[in-house]
């Protein structure tokens, strides 16, 4: 399970309105379609979708051919964690490319909502009140998925590095600065105590990238 971010110099995500911004140039978002096409399913949270309403697609049609040609689906697996089952019918993902796609529910979610996605994507019931994380990558293993790509947002990312269930990140770190204290962050959610300690990481490689800079680390256990 790998986290991939882009966040400008003061760890934003987005500006303070929560609209999307670009932080990546040419060079690093050719690199990221290069980490979807290579990842068995890329996984999002529902405030990603209704904040930026990506397709989460490969977009090289070189590398869609290289996939089918390796006996897969020309996208990978596209994953929405969405506890209340909130994601828009008509959603990007639901419609462009070819693919599987799963919602990943709660109890708490309207069953009437729940159909209504059921037409686009599979839907899994994962946990009474939130999304059980754990149980929903047990289930991503039991269909296959080896490498999980995660993309966000500050929520999704919080969860998972909270439960330890995060193996690596990649960030890239681009050349502006967005400031603002609500602005989202790489990582939101509750953040840590004093009592607590806070997840520890190992750089593994670092590179110049446009006018950026990316950073591989590893989550250390």
């Amino acid at each position: 399970v790998f986290i991939n971010a882009a966040m400008s110099v003061d760890g934003k995500i987005a500006t303070v309105k929560g609209t999307q911004t670009r932080i990546s140039g040419m060079e690093d978002l050719d690199r990221v379609d290069a980490l979807r096409a290579e990842s068995d399913a890329i996984m999002v949270g529902i405030g990603t979708v209704l904040a930026d309403n990506p397709s989460l697609t490969v977009k090289s049609e070189k590398r869609r051919k290289t996939r089918k040609e390796a006996g897969k689906e020309e996208n990978p697996l596209r994953v929405v964690v969405d506890s209340t089952a909130r994601t828009p019918i008509e959603a990007e993902f639901l419609h462009k490319g070819e693919g599987k796609r799963i919602i990943a529910v709660s109890q708490r979610a309207i069953v009437e909502d729940v159909d209504k996605l059921g037409m686009k994507a599979e839907i899994l019931v994962c946990g009474r009140v939130e999304v059980d994380l754990p149980k929903l990558l047990y289930e991503l293993w039991l269909r296959g998925v080896r490498r999980l790509m995660v993309e966000g947002g500050a929520t999704l990312n919080w969860s998972l590095i909270s439960q330890g269930l995060v193996d690596e990140l990649y960030t890239y770190v681009g050349n502006l600065i967005l400031g603002g204290k609500a602005a989202p962050t790489l990582v939101g959610g509750e953040g840590f105590s004093d009592e607590d300690k806070p997840v520890k990481l190992e750089l593994l490689g670092g590179e110049r990238l446009d006018e950026g800079a990316l950073l591989r680390w590893r989550v250390l256990t």
